[in-house]
């Protein structure tokens, strides 16, 4: 795999882009912190961005099944480097509203992007070598979140905003690059598949996750690490409240992150002797019982050790389930369902956040976590019950 140019043009494509994404973003906070006063309001602006990526899911599924992978990449990878010059005029005018025009259009470009970029993984590295290189394409996503927060933070003490969004522009036009250099290899019938698709319906998706029942519950499943995430920076204010430490922000970060990038190298190893199945329902287990330890959130170690374990468990939840979709779901279909799954996302995201708002409010972060933990456990319970069944009754097909 180590040797595949596409391999490394991917992964450092990823870190450069992430770099620039995370630029953006703590930009973004800077530039609303002094032009919008109310923390509702950037909440709204901040989802309008979200809402239009969201919107636009459907038709990025069916055109990136449709269309050439590498081509929907620069397109879109070429959107994204374009949508930066109008933060660079909100900045220069000091308004909000161009402002949102760069969130709506970074987050369509992204809406296209991500379901091509799933799509050409499986395209460019061996079915057995899928599990590692998912692992190790979200250590590198993990690394350029903590380089590229830590570097806006310095950045933003000795540069201005502008050059901040400027190196970030550098960053998406050296990714719209690298895409240049890829040699993405679909199959002899890719034009006539995309001939057929033409007409083909982004709710043609829906058929084909009901049929197949492991890839449906590992959508589902899905839900239980975002329980965590949604509401994960939330969480962690509120964690420095109750032990009035601001320091403690920094070791769960960083613990956290240490944990994820161990845990995606460390489930290469675990898949060669565990089934993807039994890696997703254990790890899925772990993050329940690392959302319960946070019931004892007042103590600075059990909330680090408690996100550490929350870190490594998805460090190797999120690979394998990546790769049980890329492995499981039929390759004509991977656009319109890594879209639909991207879209997934982002709605349980804002319902899990504003959740986690509401019952911090309500019942407190200790009480949340243990309803949380216990929901996570009771899911993963019973979705390896209903594994257990369909093992057993396809081994039963088998012998008959």
């Amino acid at each position: 795999m180590w040797k595949n140019k596409n391999v490394w043009i991917l992964l450092i494509g990823e870190f450069i882009a992430g770099l620039g994404l995370w630029l953006g973003i703590i930009g973004n906070l800077e530039f609303m912190q002094e032009k919008v006063p109310s923390d509702f309001l950037k909440s709204v602006i901040l989802a309008s961005g979200l809402l239009a990526g969201l919107a636009v899911g459907p038709l990025a599924g069916r055109i990136t099944d449709q269309a050439n992978k590498k081509t929907v990449m620069l397109i879109s990878g070429f959107t994204r480097a374009l949508s930066v010059i109008f933060m660079l005029i909100a900045i220069d005018t000091g308004s909000v509203l161009w402002m949102v025009v760069f969130l709506v259009s970074i987050q369509i470009s992204a809406a296209f992007y991500f379901p091509a970029l799933q799509a050409a993984i499986p395209m460019v590295v061996k079915e057995k070598d899928l599990l590692q290189m998912n692992g190790v394409h979200m250590n590198v996503a993990t690394l350029s979140r903590i380089l590229g927060t830590a570097l806006a933070g310095v950045l933003l003490v000795i540069i201005s905003l502008t050059m901040v969004y400027v190196l970030s522009l550098v960053a998406y036009l050296a990714l719209f690059v690298m895409t240049w250099f890829l040699s993405i290899e679909e199959t002899a019938t890719t034009s006539t598949q995309g001939e057929k698709l033409k007409g083909a319906s982004f709710n043609e998706v829906f058929p084909v996750i009901k049929g197949l029942p492991i890839v449906f519950m590992t959508l589902v499943m899905t839900l239980i690490p975002l329980l965590f995430i949604g509401g994960f920076n939330l969480m962690v204010i509120n964690i420095s409240e109750l032990q009035d430490s601001s320091a403690i922000k920094g070791w769960i970060y960083t613990a956290e992150g240490i944990a994820f990038m161990t845990g995606a190298f460390a489930v290469k190893k675990m898949g060669e002797k565990m089934s993807p199945y039994k890696i997703l329902f254990f790890f899925s287990f772990i993050i329940g019982i690392a959302q319960m330890i946070l019931y004892f959130a007042t103590s600075p170690i059990l909330s680090v050790l408690a996100f550490t374990v929350f870190g490594f468990a998805v460090g190797c939840f999120f690979p394998t389930a990546a790769t049980i979709f890329q492995t499981r779901i039929p390759k004509e279909f991977h656009g319109r369902f890594f879209s639909f799954r991207n879209m997934l996302d982002r709605l349980i995201f804002q319902v899990v956040l504003l959740l986690t708002g509401l019952l911090l409010d309500l019942v407190g972060l200790q009480i949340m976590t243990v309803l949380f933990g216990c929901l996570s456990l009771i899911m993963t319970g019973l979705f390896y019950s209903r594994y257990r069944q369909l093992k057993t009754t396809t081994l039963s097909e088998q012998a008959s």
